[in-house]
């Protein structure tokens, strides 16, 4: 029988290689094919699930505002808000200019795009990826379905069910339609939800009037209501607002919405001042307009969730101290004034914060007679110069660089410097030389830094900076807790005179870290968050060692001396009957007057303002109260010793802790004769060489700085925001000042006459 045999095909390879290595990872075609048709057979069939199950809420329920509710840390209620303005029009109702401003500043491709903007998202996702900033990528219609169906919870599953619901409602709605109903839904800021009250709120018309330059100013509101708000934002604000409304109109006449004449004749529209919004009158509003801005400044929540409502804030501010302050103020300052009489004092305008240097919590905050008629909050503001009060930021920086004079000694309290009015500044760039007056032309002759400091020498500080490096000092404010953009913080020659615009509050930060050994913590405003009665998180206070605790303690030292000396710029302070730190400010024109203090247990900063009532521009306080020339040292320091002594009554006195080297600024003798006080040298800094001084110090010498050459005691528990740690001593017990002279005269160097203490002061005020 024949042997059968089976025989391989002959186009079959027969042993196929076996994959090895790298190889082996790689899959075959057939598995990618299959793999890839697996898996869009699998998105597709969770897609259409996800649009199956994700209904359409009810759009009315969720987009109705509920009220927020502000208390005070102790948990009595200062405010409630919450009260909508909400009124629907249809699109024909909306001026085609208006209608499209908004388009050209959200979503210029919204009647040729779908739901979803897939190129727009991811040119967002990689503007934020690579440090760009944030870009926003959705589409009108993802934007309407945010504010009319769900939460503004930055959650993988909220967006992902905005994505669902946006595809619906465009297959459902009519671009037209969409468009509506996103004008009608969106918040512009001062409650106004929807175009139509916008329009009303801003401007006073109906929405089908307006212009293009008001429907460019209501879209520019669309990013940032509060902040670009004209009438309450301040001069940053402002010119973030012009900004974004020129981006509008430009984009308009990109899309050819506008021509480049109507374009170039438009003019920035006049805005109308806020009404007054019920429960917010006196400190109420102001205190909810600072929670409100440090809620949305730490991306904690946006301003249509907080519009929404339904929060319930509890603020660190102490009811106690908040009506301490309020009462100060009014005892010392607005009781004074009589605008019926008087047209000046119609021009004065208060600010002071009260914080706790170890917490960094804000205790009190007086930003106004009453917000209601004044709505720009003096204790936050950032428009008005600082004065002699940086002069605290310039000694610190030179003690902690170790800085050295022009003929190269070490800085400190007994340096000694020149105090002629006028002197230029040797060692600088600027041509000609910088060379700033005293108060008054007033000339002190040879001075130590510490007398300079006690009688804000504008003359020995110019040097002082110089000598220390002007970027060094620009650089340790922001270290110290001046915001990095604060106005005309630069390093230039004036700039230890202060010629910056920070805030009162912003101020106080600064002496609270010189009262922190050296800590910075910025202070804050809002204890606790909850929704529904649910906690949200809060940032912890962020802390860090801005200069060292010696330093601080130097400065400190230092400023112990405006307060004690009879001739310091403070000396209303001594009246506290306390240690007390601190420094007066008196700026160019008189149009701001400043004193910033502090004790071991408070920190507290006072400012008056010249705004001219019913243009709000900067005048002069001279002639406030019927008196003369406003100083620091005169309503300022008397408002913060009225506030102090009520604020620490109950409150056991402790002393400053001495710094780890504390060189006495002026020796003295055993009999207790007058120690020898510096004398000028020909580099323009000092030595001590014996002078006799006159027995009676100058009354609180301090001037502006003029134009330069161009060149709670207890941390209140908080389960959702962290108490900062605190490493600080224990309180010891207070230490006298050593005595110090009064300047010297000098037979190379002019002095004027040094009259008694309480002479020549135009701003003394009955006791």
């Amino acid at each position: 029988m024949p042997r059968l045999t089976l025989r391989r095909p002959r186009n079959r390879p027969r042993n196929r290689p076996r994959r090895t290595g790298w190889r082996r990872l790689v899959p075959t075609w057939r598995f990618a094919l299959f793999g890839t048709l697996a898996t869009l057979l699998l998105g597709i069939g969770l897609f259409a699930l996800g649009v199956a199950v994700v209904q359409v809420p009810d759009a009315h329920a969720t987009a109705t505002a509920q009220s927020n509710t502000w208390l005070y840390r102790d948990g009595t209620v200062i405010a409630q808000t919450g009260r909508t303005n909400r009124q629907s029009v249809p699109l024909d109702k909306v001026s085609p200019d208006a209608r499209h401003a908004v388009l050209a500043a959200e979503d210029r491709s919204f009647y040729q795009e779908g739901a979803v903007n897939p190129k727009a998202l991811v040119r967002a996702a990689w503007s934020t990826a690579t440090g760009q900033g944030a870009q926003g990528g959705s589409t009108i219609t993802q934007q309407y379905v945010k504010n009319a169906y769900l939460t503004q919870q930055q959650t993988v599953s909220r967006k992902v069910r905005e994505l669902f619901i946006a595809l619906k409602v465009d297959a459902t709605l009519s671009k037209d339609e969409i468009l509506a109903d996103y004008l009608n839904t969106t918040y512009y800021g001062r409650g106004a939800y929807g175009i139509q009250a916008a329009a009303q709120a801003y401007f006073g018309i109906d929405a089908d009037r307006l212009n293009p330059a008001q429907g460019a100013y209501l879209a520019a509101l669309l990013n940032a209501p509060s902040a670009y708000d004209v009438s309450t934002a301040g001069p940053a604000g402002e010119r973030g607002a012009k900004a974004r409304w020129n981006y509008v109109l430009d984009a308009m006449v990109q899309e050819h919405w506008l021509s480049a004449d109507d374009r170039a004749r438009a003019t920035f529209p006049e805005v109308l001042k806020p009404q007054s919004t019920p429960g917010l009158s006196g400190q109420a509003g102001y205190l909810v307009e600072a929670a409100k801005r440090s809620l949305l400044a730490q991306g904690v929540v946006d301003e249509a969730a907080l519009a929404r409502g339904g929060y319930r804030i509890t603020l660190s501010i102490d009811p106690a101290r908040q009506q301490d302050l309020t009462t100060a103020v009014a005892r010392q300052l607005t009781d004074r004034l009589a605008p019926d009489r008087r047209d000046k004092d119609a021009d004065v305008q208060a600010g002071a914060v009260s914080v706790d240097p170890k917490t960094g919590a804000l205790l009190a905050l007086y930003g106004g007679t009453d917000y209601t008629a004044h709505y720009v909050d003096n204790a936050n503001r950032r428009d008005y110069q600082a004065g002699s009060t940086f002069k605290a930021i310039a000694l610190a920086a030179a003690l902690e660089s170790g800085a050295k004079t022009q003929d190269g000694r070490t800085i400190d309290a007994a340096t000694g410097y020149d105090g002629t009015s006028g002197r230029p500044v040797r060692g600088g760039t600027a041509k000609p030389p910088y060379a700033p007056p005293n108060e008054d032309d007033r000339s002190f002759g040879p001075v130590t830094l510490q007398q300079a400091t006690s009688w804000s020498v504008n003359s020995a500080f110019a040097q002082l900076a110089q000598d220390t490096g002007l970027s060094t000092v620009r650089d340790t404010a922001v270290a110290l807790g001046l915001p990095d953009g604060t106005g005309e913080l630069r390093a230039e020659p004036a700039l230890p005179l202060g010629v910056s615009t920070p805030s009162v509050l912003d101020m106080a930060g600064v002496y609270a870290t010189l009262d922190n050994d050296g800590r910075q913590i910025t202070p804050w405003i809002v204890q606790s968050l909850q929704l529904g009665g649910t906690g949200v998180a809060l940032p912890s206070p962020q802390v860090k060692q801005a200069v060292s605790p010696d330093t601080a303690r130097k400065v400190t030292s230092m400023l112990r001396g405006v307060v004690s000396d009879p001739g310091g710029t403070g000396h209303r302070a001594k009246a506290l009957d306390r240690p007390v730190a601190g420094k007066t400010g008196t700026t160019d024109g008189n149009r701001s007057a400043w004193f910033v203090g502090y004790t071991p247990e408070l920190v507290t900063s006072v400012a008056m303002f010249g705004e001219q009532a019913g243009t709000g521009n900067q005048v002069s306080l001279s002639g406030a109260a019927g008196g003369g020339r406003v100083n620091g040292g005169g309503f300022p320091a008397q408002i913060w010793t009225d506030y102090m002594k009520a604020a620490l009554k109950d409150r056991p006195v402790t002393g400053f802790d001495p710094p780890a080297v504390d060189r006495p600024t002026t020796p003295t003798s055993p009999t207790g004769t007058p120690g020898h006080p510096a004398t000028a040298t020909p580099s323009g800094t000092a030595t001590a060489d014996p002078a006799t001084p006159p027995t009676t110090p100058p009354a609180s010498p301090e001037a502006p700085a003029p134009p330069a050459p161009p060149t709670s005691p207890t941390n209140p528990t908080n389960p959702t925001r962290p108490s900062p740690p605190t490493t600080s001593p224990s309180p010891t017990t207070a230490k006298p000042s050593p005595p110090r002279p009064s300047p010297p005269t000098s037979s190379s160097t002019p002095t004027a006459s040094p009259p008694a203490p309480d002479e020549d002061d135009p701003d003394r005020l009955p006791q």
